[in-house]
């Protein structure tokens, strides 16, 4: 059974702790497994690559690195502050992801 992560694939969100701090970012890619996330334009590292058919230019490339998930809050879209989330049931059966701000369903 994989753990669970908190936030999917196109949240956006904002870096809690680390070098980025206070940062906002979409998410590109999760991990459940190792409970990372990788968030776009956060913790940014740089790679030597060599050029291959993928990458016709070598040299130094920057690139996204994942970061923890305990890392990052969800950005509610209705008012816009980190928060953390709850889940509750809708009426048409429907598990969704709520705003523990403003009470809002973050999910669409």
């Amino acid at each position: 059974m994989q753990p669970k992560v908190h936030v999917k694939k196109g949240d956006t969100v904002m870096v809690i702790a680390g070098k980025d701090r206070g940062k906002k970012g979409k998410i590109l890619r999760v991990f459940p497994a190792k409970g990372r996330v990788l968030v776009e334009g956060i913790n940014m590292v740089k790679r030597h690559t060599r050029p291959t058919q993928k990458v016709q230019q070598g040299g130094i490339i920057s690139k996204e690195a994942p970061l923890d998930a305990s890392n990052v809050q969800l950005v509610c879209g209705s008012c816009g502050r980190p928060t953390r989330t709850g889940k509750k049931t809708l009426a048409d059966g429907r598990r969704v992801r709520f705003c523990k701000n403003c009470g809002e369903v973050v999910d669409k």
